[in-house]
């Protein structure tokens, strides 16, 4: 666990928490992704960074670069980040509460990497399977790779699936040698 995740996974939670009470969690999704990317640019990282910009001022360029869509909850958390040197935190803190949201609402992200474009009533069977498996409403995002020769991958959590033949001939070289 990289020592970002361990500092954001507080602020993560406890807007969570505030979330669920204000029964607006994908408002807060939508405020926490926003922030994230002002705060990923190298531009705003230079400045979160530097010791010699004042907190409070670093907080307010944050707060106006990022406009209305963050609203008066969100400036509080930026302006609570600044006052603690973490706003270069913010993207851990987004992807840590978009897991406990995901985690609250009974669904999992998963993966799917294909030799070859999958067409759309595969998707489906595969997030069906996957959603017996899991006991959870999957969302399924894909992508193609053809480095895996054919096959796929599925990664949802800690699950992964290899049913590539990048994968069968990896483990075959792996019991010869």
């Amino acid at each position: 666990m990289s020592d970002a995740t361990t500092l954001a996974r507080p602020y993560a939670q406890a807007v969570f928490k505030l979330a669920r009470e204000e029964n607006d969690l994908a408002g807060w999704s939508a405020r926490l992704a926003l922030a994230a990317r002002v705060a990923a640019d190298p531009d705003m990282g230079r400045l979160i960074a530097s010791p010699r910009v004042d907190r409070q001022e670093a907080a307010r360029v944050f707060v106006e670069v990022c406009g209305q869509p963050l609203g008066p909850e969100g400036a509080n958390l930026i302006r609570l980040l600044a006052e603690n040197r973490r706003l270069a935190l913010l993207p851990a803190i987004a992807e840590l509460y978009e897991a406990l949201r995901a985690d609250a609402e009974g669904v999992v992200e998963a993966q799917l990497v294909a030799a070859r474009d999958v067409d759309e009533a595969q998707r489906q069977r595969i997030a069906e399977a996957l959603q017996q498996r899991l006991g959870r409403r999957v969302q399924l995002s894909c992508q193609t790779d053809p480095a895996l020769l054919g096959g796929a991958v599925v990664r949802a959590g800690d699950l992964v699936i290899d049913g590539s033949v990048r994968g069968r001939l990896q483990k075959l070289a792996g019991v010869l040698n």
